[in-house]
């Protein structure tokens, strides 16, 4: 059974879900009109990544506090596997941390242990991470998602109701979905120079540079995908990708003068007890 199918039946079941949406689903869809969407078609809950990031950004600093050498990040499946298929020798420098996904589905499973996990991907790459890891139930990509939302008939509407997310609520990590929004949040002042932290999106270039490496780089924020998450093959919108951008820009703006309802916003004492490092 394909995983749209899946979700299609567990909606018709009336199953509890929760839909996890990348942090790059502005660059797809309206916010906050896409949580009512969602809700309407039959999710109970509704969560973004960015606390998961939060606590990745957190485990980041911590390691690269500690430890010299050259890192490199390991929210991005696609250069992961890439990584260890070509170039294996750099299969050391991986940040052996879990992604904010994955860490946010953990995070769901214990404060949503009834409910079912459903992630919606901007790639094939995480669609494929997310079906090997026990905490995510079905993963869709965003097409598949605009699909359903087509075959029900669920327009975007504007609801005060359905303005805010269920819970790990974050502001900052908001950008994590843009090229260098990883190293832009992780506060490594004192930790890392300027010229110490790097930024590559697009395969090609990874490969180009580890080839060659800057010995002065001691840790590479890298994404499969030119212009980051928001260059997903699975985000469909016909629009730029600087408007992709924009996008994600206007939502960090409108977030951080929001207020963060009672209850939402991600607590560490959540996460307590998880494991995000393997």
């Amino acid at each position: 059974m394909k995983e749209i199918e899946r979700l299609v039946s567990s909606i018709e079941k009336k199953e509890k879900l929760v839909a996890m949406l990348a942090p790059c689903f502005v660059a797809q869809f309206d916010y906050p009109e896409i949580i009512g969407q969602l809700k309407r078609l039959g999710f109970d809950k509704v969560v973004e990544l960015t606390f998961g990031a939060k606590i990745v950004n957190r485990k980041y600093h911590e390691i690269l506090e500690k430890n010299k050498g050259l890192w490199i990040s390991s929210v991005c499946p696609g250069v992961v596997e890439t990584i260890k298929k070509r170039m294996p020798q750099y299969e050391k420098n991986i940040l052996k941390v879990y992604s904010p996904m994955i860490v946010t589905a953990k995070v769901c499973k214990k404060v949503y242990p009834k409910h079912k996990i459903a992630f919606i991907s901007p790639c094939e790459f995480k669609k494929t991470e997310a079906k090997i890891t026990k905490d995510v139930d079905i993963a869709i990509g965003m097409t598949e998602l605009q699909e359903l939302f087509d075959k029900y008939n669920i327009l975007p509407k504007k609801s005060k109701k359905d303005e805010s997310f269920d819970m790990f609520y974050n502001d900052y990590t908001k950008i994590y979905p843009i090229a260098g929004g990883l190293s832009k949040t992780l506060h490594t002042k004192g930790i890392l120079k300027p010229e110490e932290t790097k930024k590559i999106d697009g395969m090609a270039e990874i490969l180009k540079f580890l080839k060659n490496p800057d010995k002065r780089v001691r840790f590479l924020d890298v994404t499969f995908c030119i212009g980051g998450c928001i260059g997903g093959p699975l985000l469909t919108r016909e629009i730029s990708l600087e408007e992709k951008k924009k996008r994600v820009i206007e939502y960090v703006k409108q977030s951080l003068h929001k207020s963060i309802p009672k209850g939402k916003l991600g607590k560490f004492k959540e996460a307590k007890g998880i494991k995000i490092t393997y």
